[in-house]
């Protein structure tokens, strides 16, 4: 049982995460405003973008490490529908099998949270939305290092690296990318940006004395936007903090007070349905540190979103 941790006692005061979770497989029993869990355990994305394999086996330790948080939400509920695979390499089939599942979520006015797996999560998880809001403007807040926008070779297909070029091909995109690194995307991935209207802010650009102007931004996309997704690549962070990724980030940002502020700031938005965190790798994770951060980034659109 991966749910299990500290028990106190059965009052709603003593309550951790745990004791809150349910283990379902009925779209049925989902009521508004319930957190509803997949795990992504696929990483064939990451293999196909040659990143370090291993993300698989992320969601059953990001569970572990969200468990023993307190609630701090009365109505807090999570409803957990267990892992999608990729057993056979068809990773389009199985982002299609996760896409169909978020969209069954939303319909019933849930709010989606995906535990990966490898960035190619992205797509999946914006294609369920899709389905679920056809017509509204999806806004994609995309906490990371890269601009993953690079065009699908043929011969490999799509991957960790493709998702927001793949989004860009249907029809447009919405999108703000916030810690881009200037040594971690070519010319071409800057123009691609360019090219499509992605919005970023640099990871350079994440300090305490510009968060009036960052908030500034971040307000005019979400009043731009209809529905707020957001995604968190691990590999954003600094390698100190975050040594469990598919791609190690030596100069990568910091969960100080800064990026905190500007993070809570965008979980505040009643607009946001959906979540995720993405390159979590328990390969190269002493001590569970990166999935620990990973399951506390989660934990905080636990505790800001109100009923």
């Amino acid at each position: 049982m991966i749910w299990t941790g500290r028990f106190d006692g059965d009052e709603p005061l003593y309550h951790r995460v745990f004791q809150r979770v349910t283990l379902e497989n009925n779209y049925d029993n989902i009521l508004e405003n319930d957190f509803v869990l997949h795990g992504f355990a696929v990483d064939e994305g990451v293999k196909r973008n040659k990143g370090r394999i291993g993300a698989k086996d992320a969601p059953d330790m990001i569970r572990k490490n969200s468990s023993n948080f307190p609630v701090v939400n009365p109505e807090f509920t999570l409803k957990d529908f267990g892992n999608i695979y990729c057993p056979d390499e068809n990773l389009e089939k199985t982002q299609d099998e996760l896409a169909n599942k978020v969209a069954e979520v939303l319909k019933r006015k849930g709010k989606s949270i995906v535990f990966g797996g490898g960035h190619e999560v992205t797509y999946a998880h914006y294609s369920g939305i899709r389905k679920a809001f056809p017509i509204q403007k999806i806004g994609i807040i995309n906490i990371d290092a890269h601009f993953d926008n690079r065009e699908i070779d043929p011969e490999i297909g799509s991957s960790s690296g493709t998702g927001f070029w793949q989004i860009a091909q249907e029809g447009g995109i919405h999108s703000m990318h916030i810690g881009i690194q200037r040594n971690s995307n070519t010319l071409k991935l800057f123009d691609t940006a360019h090219e499509y209207g992605m919005n970023y802010i640099l990871a350079e650009e994440l300090f305490f004395d510009n968060l009036p102007n960052l908030y500034s931004k971040l307000n005019e996309f979400i009043e731009t936007s209809d529905v707020i997704y957001v995604t968190i690549c691990m590999d954003v962070f600094n390698v100190s903090i975050a040594p469990g990724v598919s791609a190690l980030a030596y100069n990568g940002i910091f969960a100080d007070a800064a990026f905190m502020h500007l993070f809570k700031h965008i979980l505040k938005s009643k607009k946001q349905v959906a979540m995720d965190v993405a390159e979590v790798n328990p390969t190269y994770d002493p001590n569970e540190i990166t999935a620990r951060l990973a399951a506390s980034l989660v934990n905080e659109w636990f505790i800001l979103t109100e009923n």
